[in-house]
């Protein structure tokens, strides 16, 4: 079912509380010396304190498959952009004007973790679900940032549809990329109040990630119900059992 959450490695918890409370407008429901719960409206943020850090293989490259951004959709976007510059916070992409209609842009948070400002409702190019659309739409410009989704580069987007399909998320709509010559497909899968993004690239293939649990940035993304058939387990961190996809998202599906 729905995301309930995104659990995030962090090297400096005080750090990481300090960016998302302030850049973000997420609340802090608790903190920790070993991590933080933080409010981000749809779901949760879980910071989770590392010890001993491992390199990171995640590289911004949207060809890599697995884990590619976590995403807010905005009301003051250029604001926001302004003290994230102020603050000095590195940028992967500057604000643009979007296919759908909207404002987004990309930036790190102190781990690495890839975040992404979105502005506007999007107007999906193909839309598939029009109820699961008109209760995005239904949300309505956030107050203070809302979590909105996460993204995942896939091999195969039928498959991952099927597999996410098995959590209850429906197909809802597609983006095109026409200038992008790769073949660049968007589809967005929906559950509750946030969404899955589901990037494909039809003419070039994509690289496999091995997962890592001990690296900085995100770790997992939580999600209700009983993992897929074809969830393959990965061990457990921080009272969750894991799971990959065959893409090699990493997520949170139980208790352990």
């Amino acid at each position: 079912m729905a995301i309930t959450s995104v659990l995030i490695n962090v090297t400096d918890v005080a750090r990481s509380v300090d960016f998302y409370t302030r850049h973000l407008g997420v609340e802090a429901r608790e903190v920790t010396e070993e991590g933080a719960v933080l409010d981000a409206v749809t779901a949760t943020i879980k910071l989770v304190k590392i010890e001993a850090p491992a390199e990171t293989s995640w590289i911004a490259d949207d060809l890599q498959a697995g884990f590619r951004h976590i995403g807010f959709k905005v009301s003051d976007l250029q604001a926001r952009v302004a003290a994230l510059q102020a603050a000095g916070v590195p940028f992967q992409l500057e604000p643009i004007h979007a296919e759908g209609d909207v404002w987004i842009t990309f930036f790190y948070d102190p781990d690495g973790t890839l975040v992404e400002l979105v502005e506007g409702a999007l107007q999906y190019h193909e839309v598939y679900d029009r109820d699961a659309v008109d209760q995005d739409w239904g949300l309505g410009d956030p107050d203070r940032p809302r979590f909105d989704h996460v993204a995942e580069t896939v091999a195969d987007a039928h498959a991952a549809h099927e597999y996410f399909g098995e959590l209850g998320y429906t197909l809802m709509g597609g983006i095109h990329q026409p200038s992008d010559t790769r073949g660049f497909e968007i589809t967005y899968l929906r559950s509750g109040d946030s969404s899955l993004e589901i990037f494909e690239f039809g003419k070039v293939e994509v690289e496999l990630r091995e997962p890592q649990l001990t690296a900085p940035g995100f770790l997992a993304v939580e999600l209700e119900g009983a993992a897929p058939a074809a969830a393959k387990a990965v061990g457990s961190a921080h009272g969750h059992r894991l799971y990959v996809d065959a893409d090699q998202l990493v997520q949170a599906i139980g208790e352990d």
